[in-house]
């Protein structure tokens, strides 16, 4: 069986690297429209239903799953979900992540569950190449939106409506981005405490205070139409933030029935407004990038901008010189 999933592997490796090469020298002339899917991809549907919602939605999310891993949980309850944004040639950097801190076998005894979110390519051969790498790893869910930065916030609403949905007795959810370094050891056994009771309504990571960036040139424009406020309530840095997993399903619930914004952070702030949810701040969680020291490493949770490379080289010399003091 190892072998097999060896040759899979190898395989898959040389169909992204050709896939990759070939997107190169030549581009689609024409753009991917309409809810076409894929007619090679399982695509497991389940019809969500939830309670308590006495108004219709104006943010309905009504979108299917092309590619779903329901069964995820069902074998045992995780203590850790953790659902990592992802593009679709971002293979190497899925890979990187599944050898090192995202390995879901990493704490013995501590049940963790490693989910990379996609929506739909315009280009059918990343759609393709993305079904068959989930046919090895059984690790992607996907909906039919485009994948776009705009889309983003509908990004993370799918991995919160898969913790409701298939996953809801789970522990606690991580949301973060594909170049992120996080620090497992100081995430569960400092700051989740597995031998302690579960929080609820909690939320935490690095808090922003801030507001709308009027400027059109620039990556967080928000129109005054779309926000006409001066100022967002807190929310953490989309390149990670943890909460308990019964927030997923109020998050979720909530999103039904506020407007959308293309700045997912910003988005799942004024979900917790509504919900009266206050971030916790913790200096643990860096989104930019640190240069590596293996004591600085040590101090916190997550870093940002960090390289497949970078990954597996931070990695194995943070694992091999655990005996060593700072």
């Amino acid at each position: 069986m190892a072998s097999k999933v060896s040759c899979l592997y190898i395989l898959t490796v040389v169909c992204w690297a050709s896939a990759l090469w070939y997107l190169s020298i030549t581009r689609p002339t024409s753009s991917y429209t309409g809810h076409r899917q894929l007619s090679s991809i399982s695509i497991a549907r389940k019809n969500v239903s939830f309670g308590n919602i006495r108004t219709r939605p104006i943010n309905p999310h009504s979108f299917d799953f092309l590619i779903n891993e329901p069964n995820k949980c069902e074998k045992s309850i995780p203590f850790l979900v953790i659902l990592i944004s992802t593009t679709h040639k971002e293979f190497d950097a899925r890979q990187a992540i599944r050898e090192t801190w995202g390995d879901e076998n990493n704490f013995k005894g501590i049940k963790i569950t490693t989910l990379f979110l996609l929506g739909k390519n315009a280009d059918p051969v990343l759609n393709q190449m993305v079904e068959q790498e989930s046919q090895i790893f059984h690790d992607i869910i996907v909906e039919d939106f485009i994948d776009s930065y705009h889309n983003l916030t509908l990004k993370t609403l799918m991995g919160m409506r898969w913790v409701a949905t298939f996953c809801s007795k789970a522990k606690y959810v991580m949301k973060t981005d594909s170049d992120i370094f996080v620090n497992m050891d100081n995430l569960i056994y400092k700051l989740l405490k597995p031998n302690t009771k579960p929080r609820r309504r909690y939320f935490t990571g690095y808090v922003i205070n801030g507001g709308p960036i009027r400027d059109v040139r620039s990556k967080w424009y928000m129109p005054r139409d779309l926000y006409p406020d001066s100022n967002y309530p807190p929310f953490c840095s989309g390149t990670g933030y943890i909460f308990s997993a019964d927030v997923a399903e109020l998050i979720y619930k909530t999103s039904l029935h506020t407007r959308l914004l293309h700045l997912e952070d910003v988005y799942v702030g004024l979900c917790l407004r509504k919900l009266g949810i206050h971030p916790f701040q913790n200096s643990g969680f860096n989104h930019w990038k640190m240069a590596y020291s293996l004591c600085r490493y040590r101090r916190v949770i997550t870093v940002h901008q960090i390289t497949p490379e970078e990954m597996h080289r931070i990695w194995n010399d943070m694992s091999s010189k655990k005996h060593l003091r700072c």
